[in-house]
């Protein structure tokens, strides 16, 4: 197999973009809700301003020059070819670290963090923090190759990264992951290689013990209320993509509007101003993640992604009776639905070496609160270079 790494432009065919404005320009609207809140899901009105800004003003083009800009990679491992971003730090010290997104994000997450990481000093920081960063799309995202097999689960996603820096040369490096990127970490810490000095993480997949249920304080019965209500409420995405991901494959890879709302839903339900997305993300950063998925006909390659890890029965590797050892630095935002505490966490991973709690923001922490995410993951590296 070919070790090879090339970098790539991203050109998006013109009659692609006509394609997808002829759809926008023949959508069926939906008869109007009943209810004029979210608790059936995003609003007529919100959509169809997201939809008729899409239309009428967005420019796909400038997106695509950004990710040019910022270095783009492709390589095959374990017969799939990856893509990813390669930034490396003008500074000759600089750790290397490799970067995971979630659903329904991309690697545009961590588009307001890759200056302040890679280059301090020009935004007011201290140049020995810098890191070069590796920023991979999942398989079956965005423009990387979808899987023609199964079994690709996050411990096989953790098995390519770790190839991945292997074959950048780097032999120190750290790792940072939230959402379905928390999961791959986790498993990158589990099999330790040699070269990861620690990890930074601003999602925990475990759920907690019954006796840590029985005897959380009120902070942490806040956090059962709070994760409660989103598993009540909030996640039928989660067992549409984990039970039948081909079946709503289809509708989201007919339909633009059908693959936004989808998207744009968890957006909304999920960031740091609940009910109200357009209050966190402008307009256009919506939808270049939505271009993401809508551009590559993602839709049902990454929901696949979800019944991969309920058909292995994938769980947290890093548990009580098994802590995870690699020094760990987490970030936990007020709007996350699914929180940990300091003391749950403790007892699955047992080198915390840095613990914050943002004051805003949900679930998109690189995102939604860029400068706090920085500052996170320098003080988690700082004594780990």
């Amino acid at each position: 197999m070919s070790a090879t790494i090339e970098p790539f432009t991203l050109h998006v065919p013109d009659e692609d973009l006509a394609d997808l404005h002829r759809r926008l320009d023949a959508v069926r609207w939906p008869a109007g809700s009943t209810v004029d809140d979210t608790s059936q899901g995003p609003t007529r009105d919100k959509l169809q301003a997201l939809v008729e800004h899409w239309r009428d003003k967005y420019d796909w083009r400038a997106c695509e020059a950004q990710l040019n800009a910022l270095g783009q990679y492709r390589t095959t491992i374990d017969g799939l070819d990856i893509d990813f971003l390669h930034i490396r730090s003008p500074e000759p010290g600089a750790l290397p670290l490799i970067m995971t997104h979630g659903w329904p994000g991309s690697v545009l997450e961590f588009r307001k963090v890759i200056g302040p990481l890679t280059d301090p000093a020009a935004h007011g920081g201290d140049p020995r923090d810098a890191f070069h960063l590796v920023i991979p799309t999942l398989p079956g995202f965005g423009f990387s190759a979808k899987p023609a097999e199964t079994g690709w689960t996050p411990g096989r996603i953790a098995d390519a990264w770790i190839t991945l820096m292997d074959r950048l040369g780097y032999d120190r490096w750290g790792a940072q992951g939230g959402d379905l990127g928390c999961a791959v970490t986790d498993e990158i810490a589990r099999r330790a290689p040699a070269g990861l000095t620690g990890m930074h993480l601003n999602f925990a997949m475990f759920g907690p013990t019954p006796d840590e249920i029985a005897d959380a304080t009120p902070d942490e019965q806040a956090m059962l209320a709070s994760a409660k209500y989103f598993w009540d409420n909030l996640s039928g995405y989660a067992k549409q993509q984990s039970t039948r991901p081909q079946t709503i494959g289809y509708s989201l890879a007919d339909s633009p509007v059908g693959q936004a709302a989808w998207i744009y839903a968890m957006l909304q339900d999920t960031c740091g101003t609940p009910g109200n997305a357009e209050a966190t993300f402008t307009l256009d950063e919506m939808l270049d993640d939505i271009m993401l998925y809508w551009l590559p006909n993602s839709g049902a390659s990454t929901a696949r992604m979800y019944w991969e890890m309920t058909r292995s029965n994938w769980s947290a590797p890093a548990t009580v009776d098994a802590p995870a050892t690699v020094p760990t630095g987490f970030t936990m935002s007020p709007k996350e639905h699914v929180r940990k505490s300091r003391r749950w966490l403790e007892r699955r991973y047992s080198t915390i070496v840095h613990f914050d709690e943002l004051p805003a923001g949900g679930h998109f922490t690189a995102l939604e609160q860029p400068e706090g995410f920085t500052a996170a993951v320098r003080a988690t590296f700082t004594h780990l270079r």
